[in-house]
């Protein structure tokens, strides 16, 4: 299948961090030759707030772009959303992807008391917010009603300083990756989270076989626009060994997988370093797959990975 597009990579960032360490590791980041800067959306174990931290990561860098891996539609009116994002974006000038998902951890609206709707009603609410945040990326008065939201003579500022905003939706499942595949820049591949938590199910639902489902699912969707897309996978197991076949063995158990599913996972990437290259090469041309995203526990191991494929 291979891609148009060339590889970039990307950095899912958490853990506790006071204004020292969050400037370091956003500079490092952006040394380190990564494209991009995400952050998780989440309240339960998770520490920083997306908005402001990305903010001040885009504050001192100078080529960096940030974002959210992703937004949780349901937990801010998607209006408001924009207008935080499209202000990122004129700060940065022009440094922001908005990364937006129809929401999926059950324990944050469990503890927030927001209400845990079906997946269907939770990506009828992401499609609509889309139109919502489109219009509002126009820089032009719109109205829009819709079962969901209703938005009357609104004129957004400021308007990002990008011509388009470049949107990221990321699924595991037939409906929310056709949605992807019809409105948005980026699709991230992810596993299938539908009942709200990782569990061995949704580590299954990232082997190879998966994989390449969840990528049709998309294609369906995209019809014609699909090679406009850029595929991307944030890999959640990842390690430079010299003894791959022995580390999936010792990961598969936690999986509930076997160690050849372990090797063609879609969410783990082990190995050597010219190992993870020849990996990633082999996925760009089965899969499509060129923006690549690893934690930030994990980013100064893969550095020579990037310095190898990025750009090519």
């Amino acid at each position: 299948m291979g891609s148009k597009h060339t590889f970039r990579f990307g950095v899912q960032c958490g853990g506790e961090h006071d204004a020292a360490s969050w400037t370091e590791l956003a500079r490092k980041v952006e040394g380190l030759g990564y494209s991009t800067l995400y952050m998780p959306d989440h309240f339960i174990d998770t520490v920083l707030a997306p908005v402001p931290a990305l903010a001040m990561a885009a504050a001192v860098t100078t080529e960096l772009n940030v974002a959210a891996l992703v937004y949780d539609n349901d937990y801010k009116h998607p209006a408001i959303l924009a207008k935080e994002t499209a202000t990122i974006d004129v700060l940065s000038g022009g440094r922001t992807e908005l990364g937006i998902g129809a929401g999926w951890m059950q324990v944050d609206y469990d503890a927030l008391g927001i209400p845990y709707d079906s997946p269907g009603v939770r990506i009828a609410r992401l499609e609509e917010a889309l139109e919502v945040i489109k219009g509002c990326f126009s820089g032009e008065q719109f109205s829009y009603s819709g079962s969901h939201y209703t938005i009357t003579d609104y004129l957004p500022i400021p308007a990002p300083t990008q011509r388009r905003v470049p949107i990221l939706i990321g699924g595991g499942a037939p409906k929310i990756l056709g949605l992807a595949g019809r409105t948005a820049d980026i699709v991230g591949i992810n596993p299938n989270l539908r009942v709200g938590a990782i569990t061995e199910d949704a580590a299954r639902s990232a082997s190879g076989e998966e994989t390449a489902k969840k990528i049709e699912w998309i294609r369906a969707g995209a019809g014609d626009r699909f090679d406009d897309i850029e595929l991307q996978i944030r890999y959640f197991v990842h390690a430079i060994t010299d003894d791959r076949q022995g580390f999936a063995d010792m990961m598969a158990p936690m999986f509930g997988a076997t160690a050849p599913e372990m090797l063609g996972s879609g969410a783990a990437l082990f190995g050597t370093i010219p190992e993870i290259i020849d990996t990633l090469q082999e996925r760009r041309e089965t899969w499509g797959v060129t923006y690549v995203v690893v934690g930030n526990d994990f980013c100064e191991a893969f550095a020579p990975v990037v310095d190898a494929l990025v750009g090519t």
